[in-house]
């Protein structure tokens, strides 16, 4: 073990190559502490938290070795020989070494490393999920808790517990009970429901299999959103967006009161945060862009007021993730006639849109384009004025001459023509239109 040390503000001189140097300050001393080189790990030369032997037997740091081995390696690291077997032995003795130094040196400012917990083998999710199946069928939902639960306390010790559950079988497992208990009363098995439902969640993507026959089913569709309306935890409405994004858009069609729950979440974007509000506004924009019955859908998304809230909840200040999805679901609501006299009678529809043209993203400058195509019309000499004072004539010439994909190339076409006949009745009132920024990004 090395120790040197300077007084004061003396800049210290560089470490050998090879050895990585922790430092405090202890009054007036700076210490630097060299690592013994037999409890660095032979990958990142870092301290080892949680040291591991091969069968060729070399000690590495668990995640260290096994993110090598995960990328496809079958050597050892140092030996370079093939490994017989990917199994790796807990290395204690090591470990107890490594934090009694460690604990040695805590006056220096050197945290003992935790002792760290055994991970979960395989064999232990799949008996799990086994016991899971068995209590579901007996109907014994203390005990479907209990062990959810477990899996659930698995998952937050470390990422590699989760891919091991995720790897062996329990979403699929996990997404058949929740469709078991969804066919009862939700009130009655709300519990073991929401227990589940935290878990599966950051078990996406949930196999197909999974998706489409259990959780896609009427009762475990008709669940999700009933979870969706829950007003007493935020945490249990974001997992069931999460979970709605990636079902089918048929079968969500035909679930009773997905309309009204989806635009209440966009209602309360705050609230819910941004990964759920871009779920929602993901699932919006399917619905009323794919959708067999998408008129339909257009409409009762219209009647719900769902243009006034993008607009006044949504585009006034959002991150570019969600501006962009909310502006690609306003984009298919000026589909509509009534879509789009609503927006022309928003006083915010223009100034915000326009706004976000060439800010955001490519594509939702085209959305932008096409917002803004749909609600000019030649017989309304206001819009048209309107959108030449907000900066669309300038902002359409940048956007021809940075790039767009075809269509977009077009409307802006034509809506330059339709705009130039109007630019001697308007006066541009756009003071950032100055394209100081044009060498920066949108």
């Amino acid at each position: 073990m090395v120790l040197s040390w300077t007084k004061g503000s003396r800049v210290f001189r560089r470490a050998r190559k090879g050895k990585e140097l922790l430092s405090n300050s202890l009054n007036d001393l700076q210490v630097e502490i060299a690592i013994p080189t037999h409890f660095r790990c032979p990958v990142t030369l870092d301290l080892m938290k949680d040291p591991v032997t091969l069968s060729t037997g070399i000690t590495y740091d668990r995640d260290s070795i096994e993110k090598w081995i995960e990328s496809g390696n079958n050597t050892c690291p140092v030996t370079k020989t093939e490994l017989t077997s990917f199994d790796i032995v807990p290395n204690h003795s090591l470990r107890r070494m490594i934090q009694d130094w460690c604990v040695q040196h805590r006056s220096y400012g050197v945290e003992r490393i935790p002792t760290p917990r055994i991970p979960v083998t395989p064999y232990e999710v799949t008996d799990t999920c086994t016991r899971i199946l068995s209590a579901t069928q007996q109907g014994d939902e203390n005990k479907v808790i209990e062990l959810v639960k477990k899996i659930k306390s698995w998952g937050k010790e470390s990422e590699r517990n989760k891919k091991c559950i995720v790897s062996n079988g329990a979403p699929l497992v996990l997404a058949k009970v929740f469709d078991s208990f969804s066919r009862g009363s939700i009130e009655k098995n709300f519990v073991v429901l929401e227990e589940i439902l935290e878990v599966l969640t950051w078990m996406r993507p949930v196999p197909e299999e999974g998706r489409f026959v259990f959780l896609g089913s009427s009762n475990s569709l008709s669940c999700l959103v009933w979870f969706l309306n829950d007003q007493q935890k935020i945490s249990t409405r974001q997992n069931a967006s999460l979970l709605l994004k990636e079902m089918n858009v048929e079968s969500l069609v035909k679930i009773e009161g997905i309309i009204e729950s989806l635009v209440n979440m966009v209602k309360v974007n705050v609230e819910i945060g941004t990964a759920s509000t871009k779920a929602c506004l993901s699932i919006i924009f399917h619905l009323v862009y794919s959708s067999k019955s998408r008129k339909v859908i257009l409409e009762r998304f219209i009647e719900l007021g769902l243009v006034s809230i993008l607009l006044e909840n949504i585009l006034v200040d959002a991150e570019k993730g969600v501006c962009e999805k909310a502006l690609g679901v306003l984009n298919c609501l000026c589909d509509s006639k009534n879509g789009v006299q609503i927006a022309k009678s928003n006083a915010l529809t223009l100034p915000l849109v326009i706004k976000k043209l060439l800010r955001v993203s490519e594509l939702s400058s085209s959305f932008v384009v096409s917002i803004v195509y749909k609600i000019c019309d030649k017989a309304e000499e206001g819009v048209l004025i309107e959108a030449i004072q907000v900066g669309m004539f300038q902002k359409l010439l940048v956007l021809l001459q940075v790039g767009c994909g075809e269509s977009t190339k077009e409307k802006a076409t034509e809506l330059l023509k339709l705009l130039n006949g109007y630019k001697s009745k308007a006066e541009c009132v756009d003071s950032s239109l100055d394209f100081m920024h044009l060498k920066k990004p949108f």
